[in-house]
């Protein structure tokens, strides 16, 4: 074979290599949509949260776990209780890969109850996962004289808030409709941290938040009892509370019932972090893999213990899951609910 047949059999040989490469599937290539560019990771909430640990945490580790090990640059988007933050990730962000965001686990509810500034489409979000379920817990210090849930029928507790979307809020304003409890909200609170320092202070009685947050950020007020835990809610009873009422066992009819688990649904969904929706299913996959490849990264792990964090994490898929079901809830518990937490 003469030298320039050799050389056009070679790039013959190259060129339809190059054409069989190109014409592979996306998802059969690793996707590296960084190049030197960092994941922007959007925290919906002010520093200082529950949710702002989580998404630090998680920002400290899912790095090295996705193509070309990112930096990952967390960004507070406080505002309309994470509602600006999923806006901003439903409208707004690259649908690359390079974006994802922590938002309020009650935030889904939202859209469906009609609340103002929720400008984004839960079941279309990309759901990634979420390193833990949740336990919410209302609780008071001494002050206010209220040490049981039937206290709440008949005197008033005085709680902060977080904003719109937040069990901080939604829970109590539902729940003097529901259950005739008398809780009397004051807003204004970037995040959790400073309605437990309003709470030291002696500006508000109490908080309606996650019980993870709460050890989390004040570890003795439950070991000491410098707060009274009055009720749980949550999608089942935490086995960790075993003499604290459940709030579904608080309830007088079937119909109370079925407006608590709808109230409450966000609990199941835990501390969740979204994407843009429409990613390219190789962007969606890269995502969740380093999301479940950090829930088991023992430098993750030991680091969510050291903070004094629950890890029961559930994948993307299952949340995906999750909302499905809440998008299908019946009109009338849905409308009214709406109303309630509005």
């Amino acid at each position: 074979m003469t030298l320039f047949k050799q050389g056009a059999k070679l790039a013959s040989f190259a060129l339809a290599s190059s054409l069989l490469a190109g014409a592979l599937p996306a998802t059969a290539q690793t996707p590296n949509p960084f190049n030197g560019k960092p994941l922007t990771m959007i925290i919906g909430f002010g520093p200082g949260g529950g949710y702002d640990s989580w998404g630090r945490i998680l920002g400290r580790h899912i790095g090295k776990h996705l193509p070309g090990n990112p930096t990952v640059v967390p960004q507070n988007m406080p505002g309309a209780g994470s509602f600006q933050a999923a806006s901003h990730l439903f409208n707004i962000a690259p649908k690359d890969g390079t974006v994802m965001g922590i938002i309020a686990r009650d935030a889904p509810l939202g859209p469906i109850t009609g609340a103002e500034g929720a400008r984004f489409d839960p079941v279309r979000l990309s759901w990634i996962g979420t390193p833990t379920t949740e336990t919410n817990v209302c609780i008071t210090t001494s002050k206010s004289g209220i040490k049981t849930a039937q206290d709440l029928t008949e005197k008033t507790l005085i709680v902060g808030d977080t904003g719109a979307g937040t069990g901080t809020r939604s829970y109590p304003k539902a729940l003097n409709e529901i259950l005739s409890m008398k809780f009397k909200l004051i807003s204004g609170f970037p995040s959790s941290s400073d309605v437990f320092l309003a709470m030291e202070r002696g500006e508000v009685d109490g908080i309606c938040e996650s019980l993870d947050s709460v050890i989390g950020k004040r570890p003795n007020w439950i070991k000491d009892k410098v707060v009274t835990i009055l009720f749980q809610g949550g999608a089942e009873p935490n086995p960790e509370l075993k003499d604290i009422p459940f709030v579904l066992d608080l309830a007088k009819t079937e119909q109370q019932k079925a407006e608590l688990r709808f109230l409450y649904a966000g609990q199941g969904i835990g501390r969740p972090f979204v994407a843009p929706p429409d990613l390219p299913a190789d962007r969606l996959k890269m995502l969740r893999d380093a999301f479940n490849a950090t829930m088991k990264d023992p430098e993750f792990i030991e680091e969510v213990k050291k903070q004094k964090l629950d890890l029961e994490p559930e994948d993307g898929p299952h949340l995906e899951a999750l909302i499905k079901q809440i998008y299908s809830t019946p009109k009338p518990i849905v409308d009214k609910i709406g109303k309630l937490i509005q």
